[in-house]
């Protein structure tokens, strides 16, 4: 019985972690401003995007950055961040 309950707990924290883990990276309503097309394949424009990341808050520009600096969650995106970061001053 214990290991049942072990088990449960385990695979309950790793659904909660697992939510977790998804960033403001994965958030198509804050990505699909910088998309052309709403299969998010197509990257606007330096000038279209740099007129997007001006009007976002500085809270979103943060976790942004936050993300796109952290290999694990940017890796994925990684495209996007090194865009990102070239507009935003850090690359």
């Amino acid at each position: 019985m214990k290991s049942k309950t072990a088990f449960l707990s385990l695979l309950a924290a790793s659904v909660i972690a697992g939510t977790a883990f998804a960033g403001i990276l994965d958030e198509p309503k804050m990505m699909a401003p910088f998309y052309t097309d709403k299969t998010m394949k197509t990257m606007k424009s330096d000038a279209q995007m740099k007129k997007v990341w001006a009007k976002m808050s500085k809270k979103n520009q943060a976790a942004m950055m936050k993300e796109c600096n952290d290999p694990a969650m940017s890796k994925p995106h990684a495209e996007f961040c090194d865009k990102l970061k070239a507009l935003a001053g850090h690359a």
